[in-house]
């Protein structure tokens, strides 16, 4: 029979992590709640209705980027082209929609498909031909900018006319809705916890403190109900009007997050993803497939990105020949800011939602400011390095003491 960890356990454990540098989330959700208070102190526009909802469906798409590159970066390896991926699949859905008047939903599933084949071919590159991800996706970067500019024409600029489409950046939710997610989410948490106990007990590991599940349910709770409380008033400068309600944008970026956390923490795929990023010798002599393994984490990579291009497409309502060009750049500080390594093997898809989210409350929080948009990017590079020489300094702290 497997035995439970007291709190006191739990307490010691997460201290002497902390003291090890195993410190995940933490840096990211202490540095977010920070800059989120220096705002709100700074601007008196910030914290208010309109420009919470305007925050998460601007931190949507480079959140759902940001997922796609933690399953790369787990393997460690890297997307250099995974924005331009964005870019060039929205090119490609907007104009197949203008020109060949199809559905929406098929030039969605055409665009993606062509996504998602990128992936294929940049993983066959890696993983059969040997070519390093960085040279490969560098190449892929310079190359996509070319097709990107000759889908869309030299000096090109189409509308997105779908409504179901504009609809996903611009939309919202019924405040029932919203409410109905919201305890949705919550039992998630709480089942999914309740089934994680079940598993290891089944498997004779040590269980963590039901205390911590009770804590996570709890935190859960307060940041959900309080988020959907504040989406569902009023918003809008017109009383006439009634603007309310969760974005659309969270509803994709939780229907992207729950199936892949499954699939990349309750699978035996996420135990080879972890495997073969930790020690890629090690899993390939215990009979784990590298090589298809790198493959399908490409095609999810430029899948996901492929849906990020969409939600950033329906944001601005328009694609040019530039769009997702410096994307994939936050979309990796996003990533690694949330507490991804570098190294390969550790980080989770929930980090990406947090660096997402502290990126974007930088962006957002910057530009409230009037301040020069130079600026923006020498803060979040300053905020990436400080991520990565934590990752670096952590990985060889514990190389040091063995753990």
């Amino acid at each position: 029979m497997s035995e439970e960890l007291s709190f006191k356990q739990e307490s010691k454990n997460f201290l002497n992590g902390i003291r090890h540098g195993r410190m995940g989330s933490l840096p990211a959700i202490i540095g977010f709640f920070v800059l989120v208070t220096l705002f709100t102190f700074l601007s008196p526009v910030f914290f208010t209705e309109l420009n919470f909802a305007n925050l998460l469906q601007q931190a949507a798409p480079l959140i759902i980027l940001a997922m796609g590159l933690v399953f790369i970066l787990l393997i460690a390896e890297i997307d250099l082209s995974a924005g331009v991926t964005s870019g060039l699949v929205s090119a490609i859905f907007v104009v197949t929609l203008k020109n060949f008047g199809i559905p929406w939903w098929l030039a969605i599933i055409l665009s993606l498909l062509v996504g998602v084949a990128i992936g294929l071919i940049i993983g066959l590159m890696v993983a059969k031909v040997g070519i390093p991800s960085f040279v490969v996706t560098l190449a892929a970067f310079l190359a996509f900018q070319g097709l990107q500019l000759m889908v869309i024409g030299q000096g090109g600029l189409y509308r997105v006319e779908s409504p179901t489409i504009l609809s996903l950046e611009n939309g919202n939710l019924s405040v029932v809705f919203g409410w109905a997610l919201a305890i949705f989410l919550v039992g998630y948490v709480y089942v999914n916890g309740l089934y994680a106990r079940r598993r290891r007990r089944k498997n004779g590991h040590a269980n963590r403190a039901i205390t911590v599940l009770y804590f996570q349910v709890i935190g859960t709770a307060l940041v959900v109900f309080s988020s959907v409380y504040f989406l569902s008033l009023h918003r809008g400068s017109n009383p006439q009007v009634q603007i309310q309600g969760v974005p659309v944008a969270v509803l994709v970026v939780l229907v992207v997050i729950i199936p892949s956390s499954y699939l990349l923490n309750k699978t035996p795929f996420g135990i080879h993803v972890y495997a073969v990023g930790g020690n890629p010798e090690g899993a390939r002599r215990a009979g784990i497939n590298v090589g298809k393994l790198r493959i399908i984490i490409f095609m999810i990579g430029s899948g996901l990105a492929s849906i990020s291009g969409l939600m950033a497409a329906s944001r601005v309502g328009t694609v040019d020949a530039s769009a997702g060009r410096t994307v994939v750049l936050s979309g990796v500080a996003a990533a690694v800011v949330g507490g991804v390594s570098l190294f390969g093997g550790r980080g989770r898809l929930t980090d990406a939602v947090i660096g997402g989210l502290v990126i974007a409350v930088i962006d957002n929080g910057l530009g409230l400011l009037n301040l020069p948009s130079g600026l923006n990017l020498a803060v979040t590079g300053a905020v990436l390095l400080m991520a990565a020489t934590a990752d670096a300094l952590s990985r060889k702290h514990g190389n040091l003491t063995g753990r």
